[in-house]
């Protein structure tokens, strides 16, 4: 099921929230398929920033198959930024995930991004 999925992502930036004011960014997912997805970005960038606070996926080397039925949870994550931009305007990105394969389907997710307080 998994060896034909593909995943892509695009990522949008506003500092009110608003809807009508997202713009395009150029931090993008390229479509690819969802095994080269896992052992890059989802293994370098993503667990990186969200491992701690979630039960999804771990894993050292590659991905070995198949993907675990779950439901996973992310709860009150901070993210370091590792493996992401190292400059990102303040405000509220929207990061649209898509996937395709036997079954078409993405997620939403709105992140704030606010100065750390020391």
């Amino acid at each position: 099921m998994w060896m034909d999925t593909m995943v892509e992502a695009d990522v949008h930036h506003c500092s009110s929230g608003d809807e009508d004011d997202y713009k395009m960014m150029p931090w993008s997912i390229p479509k690819q398929p969802f095994f080269e997805y896992l052992n890059g970005f989802y293994k370098d960038a993503f667990i990186k920033n969200v491992g701690h606070c979630s039960n999804m996926v771990q894993f050292d080397g590659d991905f070995v198959p198949p993907w675990p039925r779950n439901v996973y949870k992310l709860d009150k994550c901070v993210a370091s930024g590792e493996g992401l931009p190292d400059i990102a305007p303040e405000g509220f990105y929207k990061l649209e995930y898509k996937m395709t394969g036997q079954v078409d389907w993405g997620f939403t997710l709105i992140v704030k991004v606010s100065p750390k307080v020391i």
